[in-house]
């Protein structure tokens, strides 16, 4: 009988994670490279370098490949949700970031009666540049060939 439990033991779902954990793991120390100071909260960010959205359903898919067949229907689900998940981190998600600079910066500049419009920012880091999705692809595909061998 299948329990719950069993996910804590299921090494594609395994291999998904970790490889998320790593590459939100790389966005924390690539930020302390470029901005020269320790930002935690890059560990659970969405956006940055590299993407852990990404990695998580490349090493998803290319796991699901490796133990179900690569011509299973599974694997072809997982393959789309991946090319889904990639196309949309590049297109919508980074137009959502790229309005909300602008927005955020009309809030800075416009006031109304002297008092600003909101004192609340949008968040502005949810999408990727195709570099970062590329490097988080690069991540999911070298975490799954690692949990492959051992």
């Amino acid at each position: 009988m299948n329990s719950i439990l069993d996910m804590f033991t299921n090494r594609v779902l395994l291999c998904a994670v970790l490889s998320w954990f790593i590459a939100q793991a790389l966005k924390v120390v690539i930020h302390a490279l470029v901005e020269k100071h320790w930002n935690w909260r890059r560990l659970v960010g969405s956006g940055g370098m590299p993407s852990s959205h990404t990695s998580f359903v490349v090493s998803l898919a290319l796991m699901v490949g490796m133990t179900e067949g690569f011509g299973s229907p599974i694997f072809a689900t997982c393959f789309t949700l991946a090319a889904i998940v990639m196309y949309d981190a590049t297109g919508v998600r980074r137009e959502t970031g790229k309005q909300g600079q602008v927005i955020n910066e009309i809030l800075r500049n416009v006031f109304i009666d002297g008092q600003p419009i909101s004192d609340d920012n949008l968040k502005e880091l949810v999408g990727h540049k195709p570099i970062e999705v590329a490097a988080g692809a690069l991540i999911g595909i070298i975490v799954a060939l690692c949990f492959s061998v051992s």
